[in-house]
């Protein structure tokens, strides 16, 4: 009688612990990584996106063409605008005339035999003569270049700038990036102001994707440092011609475990320095060659952990190939 009593308390608390031990794992489940890609691509800008959602910027008078491309173009598409005008110029293609006033005006793309749809935040920018002086809107920006670095065009002063305000600023530009992730570290109230580059977002959301492939999971990437007016980066002491200035550059990092403002373990050595960015630029540099990485070719730099800040990767989208 004893020893099945025994049997049958021991049974009982293997019972209880277990049941505790799964309900443990249960309240935090692994989180799978998802791309949040839909069925089909667009092409705009000489951008070709299949994300869920996606950012556009352009100024008032600016308009672009939208397109399905691909095998999924003879399909039947519908399109919904909450602002400015649409032009049907084929099937399946559009020229979007944006606002005259700058906001968010999102459009929705729906493959309608899958109901698959795409939003595109459209941001209608200020344009750049809108400065006075430094200026815009009591907002300090600084003074561009006024002479191109090695001749090239991608150093000529952006053609306008992203109204960030409290309410728009929690707005995705891409399945996992935010707008306020890319605005300058710069003291200043509302609004301020933004340029940035959509091949840039599409760029680290493939990054964000290779680092989950290889077995670092994480939901985004830390951006410490994007968008940089002239007047604070300037201020922070960097180089003049820097691409954080245009809004192509973002120096990152993975920061899930804990979430902390710093580089993550990620070789869990016990130590966070240079050799957690290692992980990151290899996963990066990896892709050089490849087809599929040919538009992203750009600046890739790896930084040690000082006082001020963590270990972290420099990514830009310059055209050419750079490494530091």
């Amino acid at each position: 009688m004893t020893n099945h009593l025994s049997r049958l308390t021991i049974g009982l608390l293997f019972t209880i612990h277990m049941g505790s031990f799964f309900q443990l794992f249960a309240q935090e489940p692994v989180k799978l990584f998802s791309s949040e890609k839909v069925s089909y691509s667009i092409q705009f800008k000489n951008e070709i996106p299949s994300y869920k959602v996606m950012g556009v910027f352009i100024i008032p008078d600016e308009q672009i063409a939208i397109q399905i491309v691909g095998d999924e173009k003879t399909d039947t598409y519908e399109i919904y605008l909450s602002g400015g005008s649409i032009t049907s110029l084929d099937k399946n293609e559009w020229r979007f005339q944006p606002p005259q006033n700058p906001g968010l005006y999102p459009i929705t793309i729906i493959r309608s035999a899958m109901q698959d749809s795409m939003i595109l935040n459209v941001f209608v920018m200020v344009p750049y003569k809108e400065l006075k002086g430094e200026y815009l809107n009591g907002y300090r920006i600084g003074e561009y270049p006024t002479t191109l670095l090695n001749e090239l065009l991608i150093y000529s002063p952006p053609k306008g700038f992203i109204e960030v305000t409290k309410e728009n600023e929690d707005t995705f530009i891409s399945p996992h990036f935010q707008l306020k992730s890319f605005v300058s570290k710069q003291d200043g109230d509302y609004p301020k102001y933004v340029v940035l580059r959509e091949r840039l977002l599409l760029k680290l959301e493939l990054i964000l994707e290779k680092i989950n492939e290889k077995g670092y999971a994480c939901g985004t990437l830390h951006i410490m440092s994007g968008y940089r007016t002239p007047y604070y980066n300037k201020l922070i002491g960097n180089v003049k011609y820097s691409r954080h200035v245009w809004g192509g550059a973002a120096d990152i990092f993975v920061d899930v475990n804990p979430r902390d403002g710093m580089m993550d373990d990620l070789n869990q050595d016990g130590q966070i320095n240079y050799h957690d960015a290692e992980i990151i630029y290899d996963i990066i540099d990896k892709m050089y060659g490849r087809p599929f990485y040919e538009m992203f070719i750009g600046g890739l730099g790896w930084y040690r952990r000082t006082l001020s800040h963590g270990p972290f990767v420099h990514v830009d989208v310059r055209g050419f190939r750079a490494r530091w």
